[in-house]
């Protein structure tokens, strides 16, 4: 229990100040899309926070290693990697660059999801398939809720907290680690993005924590103890939230291309709320609560199925 809770979360602490100082030395400021006026005032704030997040996960792995962390630790370092180049490298290197174009990303993520999923025992290119979808699904999702102070890192709270009460015996499941451990750097993570934030998750961090989230939905849709069918709604309910984040974004892209109109006020839909003239704060709590009824609804139904 020690060092699987305690000492991450502790890690997760003492480091943050340090990894603050550490991003203000190098200068990575975020930088507003022009398509996002209502956040213009946090242009030059902080970003890559994420990597305190990281660090509670990665140790979490570390002091509680098995064989089973090896895929979710892979993706968590890969995607960690390919966020670094976004929101730091490119920026720098490429003058108005904000950073990889969406190829290139692509590419690189998709080796990795095969990557981890293979070393993980998914041989069977359908399993392959499916599991590179979840990765790179809720990836996406996850990366477009960090766009709120508090947001992504309250979402993150109840959807790992979520996932561990449906994966069965909560802390000694061989993936329980990296869940636990992602938890305690939220927490800390929490402290220093809550509104006004002093500094935003970036893609260093929202790109791997929702590529190790789509990786252990899909390990837990694999598992047999539970109905299958019972399982995926159940995963499905936990993940509305995500859905909600996503999938209006290349619908109203498609929309806008092909009829000039579009679906949805403004997208990712947490954004439409602003416009609609709610608080920050209003709209965490709001999409905090339907996800926890979410979470509830699917550790009910599995539980049931049992």
């Amino acid at each position: 229990m020690l060092t699987l809770v305690l000492v991450p979360f502790l890690i997760a602490a003492v480091t943050s100040p340090l990894v603050m100082q550490l991003l203000t030395k190098l200068k990575s400021r975020q930088t507003i899309s022009a398509h996002i006026q209502e956040h213009a005032h946090k242009q030059g704030t902080p970003t890559m926070g994420g990597l305190i997040i990281l660090i509670g996960g990665l140790w979490a792995c570390f002091l509680n290693w098995s064989q089973e962390l090896l895929g979710p630790v892979l993706l968590l370092v890969g995607f960690g990697l390919i966020g670094f180049v976004d929101d730091f490298v490119v920026p720098r290197l490429m003058e108005g660059k904000r950073g990889l174009g969406w190829k290139q990303k692509l590419i690189m993520e998709v080796l990795l999801c095969l990557g981890a999923l293979y070393f993980s025992g998914f041989r069977d290119p359908v399993a392959l398939g499916i599991g590179s979808f979840l990765i790179l699904f809720f990836s996406n999702a996850y990366n477009f809720s960090d766009g709120i102070d508090g947001l992504a890192a309250s979402l993150g709270v109840i959807l790992f907290g979520g996932l561990l009460l449906i994966g069965g015996p909560i802390l000694t499941s061989p993936l329980a680690p990296i869940s636990v451990g992602l938890i305690c750097g939220f927490l800390v993570f929490l402290y220093w993005n809550r509104y006004p934030a002093k500094v935003f998750m970036g893609d260093v961090g929202a790109l791997p924590i929702g590529a190790v989230l789509g990786y252990l939905v899909f390990a837990r849709g694999s598992g047999e103890s539970v109905n299958p069918m019972v399982l995926w709604v159940a995963l499905g309910i936990l993940s509305l939230v995500m859905m909600a984040e996503l999938i209006p974004v290349p619908l109203q892209i498609a929309s806008v291309k092909l009829t000039g109109k579009r679906l949805f006020l403004k997208t990712p839909i947490h954004h439409g709320f602003q416009v609609m003239g709610w608080k920050e704060s209003k709209i965490v709590w709001l999409f905090a609560g339907v996800q926890a009824v979410c979470a509830v609804i699917a550790v009910l139904m599995i539980g049931g199925a049992k």
